[in-house]
C-alpha cells in the first residue's frame, strides 16, 4: 500500500512537471515530439501518436520526459545539431520564450502544491495541537534531557516567540536553530540555552523520541480476565510506578514492563488522589490487559476551518512556508550527520501510512511536488536549474553557449544526477539492513 501510494503520487507529479514544459513550449510555437511518463529505453509499455506528438508510457518508473525538438535534454539526441535551426525549435525561440519552456515544470509543480494544500485546508481545515493546551508539558529523550529539558516541561517560548502549534517547536530547534528555550517547570519559568549545531546531534538518530506530547498512562479500558482485571485495576486509574520504577509516561511504562514479563510484582496507581500499590502477574508477553487513553483523549486537537476564499491565501501560504522550511533543511546535508539521512524512494515509500489516508496522500503529494519544483530548479546541467543557467549565462554574455558544449554539459549532469541517486539508494539500503 504505500508503494502504491508512491507510484501513484510520483506518476501524477512527473505528469504535472511534463505538462508544464509541453505547455509553454505548445504556447511559443515549439514542437513537442514526445511526451511520456516514466522512460522508454529500448521499447514503450504502450504509446500512440496524436498530431505531431507521440504520447506513451515507459518501463523504467524513473521519471517521465517532454522532448521538445531542437533541445539537448536527457535523451541526449543530438540528430539535429548538424542541421540549421528550423523556426519550430526550441533553439530558435526567444531568450524569454526558452526561459518559460524551462521554468514550466517547476511553476507546474509549485502552482499544483499550493492548489492541493489550498483544497486540503478548504475540505479539512487545519488540524493541529496547540501548545497551551499541553497540561502534562512534554516528553524528552537522552538527547534533549542533554541540553537540559526535562519531562513534564511545558513550552513557554522559544527565542522569545511563543509557539501556537507543537510542531512548531521541533521545527524551531532543528530547521530554524533556536537559541533558548523557556519552559515552566513545576510553576517556575527557566531558560534553556541550546548549544550551537546542537540539531546535527539530533539527526545522528532522527528515529528517536527527541520531544514529543507527554502522555500519561491513564486506564482507558481492562480486558476481561487479564491480569490487570485480576490485580483490581480500575478505569480512569494511572499508573505511576512498576515494582520500584517510576512510570511517569505511558512510554516509561512501556519499557519498564519487559523485564517483569511472566513475573509476580506490584504496580502503583494514582486513584481519586490516593496511591494505592496492587500485586499483578505481567504476562508472558509483557502485558497487563489494558488499554491506555490515546493522545487524543487527553490533548484536544485544534480545527481552524476555511471558506474556499480563505483557502486560496491561506493554501498559498502554506506551500510557501513549506518551500522555505524545506530550503533551510537542505542546508543541513551538507554536513555529516545530515549527509547520512539522505534517502531516495525507500524514504519516501515509508513517509506514507500502510493503509489508505486521503489526508496523508495528498499532503505529501504537495510536499513531494514542492521537493521536486525546488529540486529541479538546482544549477545542475540536465535538471531544468541547468539549462536556466546557461540562459541566464547567455543573459548576462548575450552569447550562446555552443550545441556541443550543451551536449557535454548534459553528459556530466546526468552522471552527477544519477551519482546522487545511488548514493541515496545505498543509504536507504543500509537502514534497512
Amino acid at each position: 500500500m504505500q508503494a502504491l501510494q508512491l507510484i501513484i503520487s510520483l506518476s501524477i507529479l512527473v505528469l504535472i512537471h511534463e505538462l508544464g514544459h509541453f505547455t509553454f513550449a505548445k504556447l511559443f510555437g515549439a514542437r513537442v515530439d514526445k511526451f511520456y511518463l516514466f522512460f522508454n529505453p529500448w521499447f514503450s509499455i504502450c504509446k500512440w501518436k496524436w498530431g505531431e506528438t507521440e504520447y506513451g508510457i515507459g518501463w523504467l518508473p524513473f521519471g517521465g520526459y517532454c522532448k521538445i525538438a531542437g533541445m539537448v535534454d536527457e535523451s541526449m539526441d543530438k540528430k539535429h545539431l548538424s542541421q540549421l535551426p528550423q523556426p519550430y525549435e526550441y533553439r530558435s525561440k526567444t531568450l524569454w520564450q526558452r526561459f518559460l519552456i524551462i521554468s514550466g515544470g517547476v511553476i507546474f509543480n509549485f502552482i499544483f502544491a499550493l492548489a492541493i494544500y489550498a483544497g486540503m485546508l478548504f475540505a479539512w481545515g487545519e488540524r493541529y495541537m496547540p501548545v497551551k493546551d499541553m497540561t502534562y508539558g512534554i516528553y524528552v529523550d537522552s538527547t534533549a534531557q542533554s541540553i537540559g529539558l526535562r519531562s513534564g516541561d511545558r513550552i513557554v517560548s522559544i527565542d522569545g516567540v511563543v509557539p501556537e502549534r507543537f510542531s512548531d517547536v521541533i521545527m524551531a530547534i532543528v530547521v530554524d536553530e533556536a537559541q533558548v528555550i523557556r519552559v515552566d517547570r513545576n510553576g517556575q519559568e527557566i531558560d534553556i540555552s541550546i548549544p550551537e549545531k546542537f540539531n546535527r546531534e539530533f539527526l545522528k538518530n532522527p528515529n528517536a523520541q527527541f520531544i514529543s506530547e507527554f502522555v500519561p498512562f491513564f486506564v482507558d479500558s481492562i480486558m476481561y480476565g487479564s491480569p490487570a482485571a485480576q490485580a483490581g485495576l480500575h478505569v480512569g486509574d494511572r499508573v505511576v510506578a512498576i515494582d520500584t520504577v517510576p512510570t511517569p509516561a505511558f512510554f516509561d511504562f512501556m519499557r519498564a514492563v519487559k523485564p517483569f514479563a511472566g513475573k509476580e510484582t506490584f504496580v502503583v496507581v494514582l486513584r481519586h488522589g490516593y496511591r494505592d500499590t496492587l500485586p499483578i502477574t505481567i504476562s508472558a508477553e509483557g502485558t497487563m490487559g489494558v488499554y491506555a487513553r490515546s493522545l487524543s483523549d487527553m490533548y484536544p486537537i485544534e480545527t481552524k476551518q476555511f471558506t474556499l476564499l480563505q483557502s486560496i491565501p491561506a493554501g498559498v501560504k502554506l506551500g510557501v512556508e513549506t518551500l522555505g522550511s524545506y530550503i533551510k533543511q537542505m542546508k543541513l546535508i551538507f554536513t555529516k550527520e545530515g549527509s547520512q539521512q539522505v534517502g531516495s524512494f525507500v524514504s519516501m515509500g515509508k513517509l506514507y501510512p500502510k493503509t489508505w489516508d486521503w489526508g496523508a496522500f495528498w499532503g505529501l503529494m504537495a510536499l513531494f511536488s514542492i521537493i521536486l519544483a525546488f529540486m529541479n530548479i538546482l544549477p545542475i546541467p540536465a535538471l531544468d536549474g541547468g539549462h536556466l543557467l546557461f540562459l541566464l549565462y547567455e543573459l548576462i554574455t548575450r552569447k550562446k553557449p555552443s550545441d556541443q558544449f550543451l551536449v557535454r554539459a548534459q553528459a556530466v549532469g546526468m552522471a552527477i544526477v544519477l551519482s546522487i541517486f545511488f548514493y541515496a539508494l545505498v543509504m536507504d539500503f543500509e537502514r534497512l539492513f
